[in-house]
């Protein structure tokens, strides 16, 4: 710090100003990049009408849409990135001429100031999509909010549409340090429907991330990772976990250090345990040291909102995973 006293204010301030200047440019770095990941994206093609309203931020005639007076059971997802939005739970009927919620799914819907300068835009936080705008005050619901949304930039699955969907779906799991990268990673596999960050693996019910981070609770840093068993493995999705973390370090991963962010690989049945044994032993005959523990699955509890899809979120990179071919 002494240093910096003895520069004089003719040289501090042009310093400042570059300084200043090199923030902003690696800030609007930042948001070129994320704008350029979000075009990458794969979404659902839309239809003119479609496109003017989710992306052009329009709005369509009131009382015209599928939804406005639709009730049935169900989750609500986006229409062009089909992330799930709403509860048919938290829906009510309103004489506004648009579908109303007084609630979202936790994490899904993103909050700006309206171009008007007045109203409060709404859109979905995984791709952006323009959803409608929120108000609140009106004392319609207990929540005293309403969700005012475009029926054009929804699409509905029905509770049973998803019951049916479970049932020829799989899920497994892995701890590979930090479980914003590995979540991050395996929704990027081939055959992954979606991959959900939690705890795994100790004694504490419904633990909170405080709790886990003090490494008192036995949990580990776990994603939950839902599959199509006709399009991908779970051997295929073992090789993968092993692949997109370092399996041979102990104690942590990266610069995370602790208990809650070691290797392991929770198995349900007996076939998935044969299966990670299998495949560290192949690892070690490469000459990999692995460290990875197998371990029987328990409950999984799923991390608060703020851990869910975190990259996508931020419109940037894991810092400690990548991938690495090893088989």
């Amino acid at each position: 710090m002494r240093r910096f006293f003895v520069i004089t204010i003719a040289l501090a301030a042009p310093l400042l100003l570059l300084a200043a200047c090199g923030e902003q440019e690696i800030e609007m770095t930042q948001t070129r990049d994320a704008a350029s990941a979000a075009e990458t994206e794969e979404y659902r093609d839309l239809t003119h009408e479609e496109e003017r309203v989710i992306v052009d931020k329009g709005t369509e005639m009131p009382f015209t849409g599928e939804y406005v007076d639709h009730f049935e059971s169900g989750t609500y997802h986006c229409k062009r990135c089909d992330a799930p939005l709403y509860r048919s739970t938290d829906k009510f009927k309103t004489s506004c001429g648009w579908p109303s919620f007084d609630d979202e799914i936790e994490g899904a819907v993103r909050r700006e100031r309206d171009a008007d300068g007045i109203r409060t835009e709404i859109l979905c936080a995984n791709c952006g999509a323009h959803l409608g705008h929120v108000f609140e005050g009106e004392r319609l619901t207990d929540t005293n909010i309403r969700h005012c949304v475009n029926s054009i930039s929804l699409v509905f699955r029905s509770d049973s549409e998803a019951n049916a969907e479970a049932e020829n779906t799989k899920k497994a799991y892995f701890a590979g340090g930090c479980f914003w990268g590995v979540e991050h990673l395996f929704e990027q596999k081939e055959g992954v429907i979606s991959a959900s960050s939690g705890y795994m693996g100790g004694s504490v019910e419904d633990p909170s991330y405080r709790q886990v981070v003090s490494g008192g609770t036995g949990h580990l840093e776990t994603v939950e990772v839902e599959y199509d068993p006709e399009k991908v493995s779970y051997e295929d999705l073992a090789k993968y976990f092993f692949e997109i973390h370092d399996p041979t370090q102990e104690g942590g991963q990266g610069p995370d250090i602790g208990p809650q962010y070691i290797s392991a690989v929770f198995y349900s049945t007996e076939d998935e345990k044969k299966t990670a044994e299998r495949l560290i032993g192949i690892l070690k005959d490469k000459g990999y040291d692995v460290v990875t523990d197998v371990r029987p699955a328990g409950e999984f509890w799923e991390a608060e909102g703020y851990h869910q899809d975190y990259y996508e979120q931020k419109g940037t990179q894991p810092y400690c995973h990548a991938y690495t071919k090893r088989f």
